[in-house]
């Protein structure tokens, strides 16, 4: 019987309420019996869970829902641009439940709170409350990018929106290959000027963006530009562009995230503006 617990605690993803267990056909000597030979153990008052689940999927039941908006993003992969903390999804009526370390973020809306991670599309939704514009706008492209939002999906989003997130999907893309992309591209966007993405350069290759025709953006995001390796490529493509007639530009991240308008100076100062 054992095998039975496993099984329909994996079949609700790892944690389940009690009730949710026994309606499966396990027995409650069988789950107690689970519980005390370590294959399964309790969350809370009626609700258990396999060892193995993730910790973010724990906290989240032990508080009295699934994981959700920020936290659910950045558990599927998705750029955000903070650290997420655990934010929870509780249903209309749900209630949250203290426990150690407890410094959840409660979602309320349609529906009996459930256990888990909620959809991307619906973390989406949830994070437009949550995250600044720029915040939200660089995670909607990456869920993109990463392919976990379709078609069906980006129109349900859309619709869920404020008019003033509505209006900046105008401009989103499936190809920004960062948030910190994303994030200049929607900074420059409001200043008007325009942007070609993704622009293959003969000898070059592809760059993340090309201004006024002559002069190469480049983005460098924390975990893909350390290292004296990767700095030589880096100086390689942009002694590369100015034998091609362009100009390089490169900020990484903490200049993008931390000092932007040193940066738009910069973009500025070479347009001539």
């Amino acid at each position: 019987m054992t095998g039975r617990v496993v099984d329909a605690l994996e079949a609700r993803g790892g944690v389940a309420a009690a009730r949710d267990v026994l309606e499966s056909g396990v027995t409650r000597a069988a789950l107690a019996r689970a519980v005390r030979d370590g294959w399964a153990f309790r969350v809370r008052h009626g609700v258990y869970a396999l060892g193995r689940t993730s910790p973010a999927v724990l906290a989240a039941a032990a508080h009295g829902g699934a994981v959700a908006c920020v936290t659910a993003l950045a558990l599927a992969g998705i750029w955000v641009l903070a650290d997420p903390g655990l934010h929870v999804w509780l249903g209309d009526k749900g209630r949250a439940h203290q426990h150690p370390g407890c410094r959840c973020v409660d979602h309320h809306g349609e529906g009996r709170a459930t256990f888990g991670v909620v959809p991307v599309s619906d973390a989406l939704v949830q994070a437009a409350r949550c995250l600044s514009r720029e915040g939200f706008f660089a995670a909607y492209e990456s869920a993109w990018r990463l392919g976990l939002i379709g078609a069906a999906d980006r129109v349900a989003v859309r619709s869920a929106l404020p008019a003033r997130l509505r209006r900046v999907l105008d401009i989103a893309r499936g190809d920004a290959e960062s948030g910190l992309e994303s994030l200049l591209r929607l900074r420059l966007a409001d200043r008007g000027i325009r942007l070609d993405c993704q622009v293959p350069i003969p000898g070059v290759g592809r760059v993340d963006f090309v201004l006024a025709g002559r002069i190469v953006l480049e983005v460098d995001g924390r975990e893909n530009h350390d290292g004296p390796s990767k700095r030589h490529k880096d100086l390689v493509r942009d002694a590369a562009a100015a034998a091609a007639g362009y100009e390089t530009l490169r900020f990484d991240y903490a200049l993008v995230v931390y000092d932007w308008p040193l940066v738009e100076a910069a973009i500025l100062r070479r347009l001539g503006r």
